[in-house]
């Protein structure tokens, strides 16, 4: 059996880790760090995981604000309370949460948020000093996977790695950073997607495979070889006759994939917390290196 890549230990160690550090800044009499979010709409997703780093920002003495637009808002409108935040002082890092409502651009919107306090990592300067093994701000899904690997000191040189989905804000990225010359990283990456014939082809050989589909129970334990190491980004809610009405499903087949792999993450307490943990690394990242913080 597998062991477990268990993201909610290591997310609650490093949120602690920067719960210390911000102890350090408040004692030496300046501010704490700022995060903003931008919530647009009532997508109950969205709101829920907005809520979930208010909480995470409280946890670790950051202060936080929400900031609520209708689904309604104009772009023009969000655009100038972003331009207010990329000028704030008092802000050291913001997040738009995704999706937008039709009416607005979602890459417009991203490429006005100011790359200096482009916490998500989604910024296409950010997005390129990433692809050029610069110092920047990476996506928080692949940072999370990337401190994950080596808190668990799992070896990634020379290791055939797969990953499943090729979206920008985790497959393609991810793609990129297992294949940097650092720890985690060093790997040969085959990148799959929805046009790839015979996807268990390359996963039956992978020693990593990296899955971000959102679509459950799709990896089987037939499809992966002894000893590899599994990690499961996608959560999807699943409708059954518990209680609640549903149950959240990663993209594997846990139990199949566990008698076979040598790690595996789990859906949920897995990929999910060290992304909220890597926002939070973002934040402290952006307050100590901003042009701002005086």
């Amino acid at each position: 059996m597998a062991e477990i890549l268990d993201g909610l230990k290591v997310s609650k160690e490093i949120k602690q880790e920067i719960k210390a550090e911000v102890e350090k800044i408040v004692a030496g009499k300046r501010r704490a760090p700022h995060l903003v979010a931008i919530l647009v709409g009532n997508n109950g997703a969205s709101k829920a995981y907005v809520n979930s780093k208010v909480k995470d920002c409280e946890e670790v003495g950051f202060q936080s604000s929400l900031i609520k637009f209708p689904s309604t808002v104009s772009e023009s409108e969000l655009l100038e309370k972003i331009d207010e935040l990329n000028k704030s002082k008092a802000v050291d890092g913001f997040i738009v949460q995704l999706p937008l409502p039709k009416q607005i651009d979602q890459e417009k919107i991203i490429n006005a948020i100011d790359p200096r306090k482009d916490v998500d990592g989604f910024h296409p300067e950010n997005f390129g000093r990433m692809a050029l093994e610069m110092d920047t701000f990476l996506p928080a899904t692949p940072f999370g996977i990337l401190t994950l690997l080596e808190r668990y000191n799992i070896e990634t040189k020379g290791k055939d790695c797969v990953i499943i989905g090729r979206s920008k804000i985790v497959g393609r990225p991810m793609s990129i950073l297992m294949g940097r010359k650092d720890f985690p990283g060093n790997s040969t990456v085959t990148l799959t997607h929805s046009y790839t014939k015979d996807i268990e082809e390359y996963t039956k050989k992978a020693d990593i495979v990296i899955t971000a589909l959102g679509d459950p129970h799709f990896l089987k334990g037939e499809m992966i070889k002894d000893g590899a190491v599994i990690v499961d980004v996608g959560i999807t809610r699943v409708d059954d006759d518990s209680p609640k009405g549903y149950h959240l499903a990663g993209d594997v087949d846990f139990d199949s994939c566990a008698a076979k792999a040598s790690w595996i993450t789990p859906v949920p307490g897995g990929v999910g917390p060290m992304t909220r943990a890597m926002l939070m690394k973002n934040t402290i990242i952006a307050y100590k290196t901003s042009v701002y913080n005086d």
